[in-house]
This record gives C-alpha cells, sequence and structure tokens, in this order.
C-alpha cells in the first residue's frame, strides 16, 4: 500500500487554484490539440481532465508545472499515483499475466 497523506485545507486551496487555472489561456492552450499526457489519446478537447503528476493528497500543488491534460479513463487509473507509480504498476501486471 502507498502512503498518501491527505491535508483537507492544502486540497482545497490547491483545487480552487486549479478551477483558476483552468480558465486561463494557458489551460486552453493545453488542450487544444486534444493530447493526453498518458496515454498520447486523441480527443476533444473539452474531453480532456486537469491532471496533478504529483496528486493534491500525496502534496502537489496547482501549478503550471504540476498539471498536464488527461483523459477520463488515463486520470481515473492514476488516481492517486505518481507516473512512476503507474508504469511500476503496468509492470507488474505484465509480469502476472
Amino acid at each position: 500500500m502507498i502512503h498518501h497523506e491527505k491535508n483537507p485545507k492544502h486540497i482545497l486551496r490547491e483545487r480552487t487554484k486549479a478551477k483558476r487555472l483552468r480558465k486561463t489561456q494557458w489551460w486552453k492552450n493545453k488542450i487544444t490539440n486534444g493530447i493526453c499526457n498518458y496515454c498520447q489519446g486523441k480527443f476533444i478537447p473539452d474531453e480532456l481532465t486537469m491532471d496533478h503528476v504529483i496528486p493534491l493528497s500525496r502534496g502537489g500543488r496547482s501549478i503550471k508545472g504540476n498539471i498536464v491534460p488527461s483523459c477520463k479513463p488515463c486520470n481515473n487509473m492514476k488516481n492517486y499515483l505518481t507516473p512512476a507509480e503507474m508504469v511500476l504498476n503496468r509492470l507488474k501486471e505484465q509480469e502476472q499475466s
């Protein structure tokens, strides 16, 4: 089990920042191509979600360097994991099959 700490005040503050960022030209530019950061799939820009590479529950922040476009399936699969942990999980699954 991966330890992740949930600080409600931190998460609320960072989600508020993310909501503001979602309205910026910077975010609109990020989703224009419609590419998911994780699977590289092509989507309608409105179908992409804002993902925190280092999750808020793990101390991540709502800053441009920590936010990427993600399709909903990838965002749901990633959950509170870091990208490195996602890769390790995939490798473990491949070993077991």
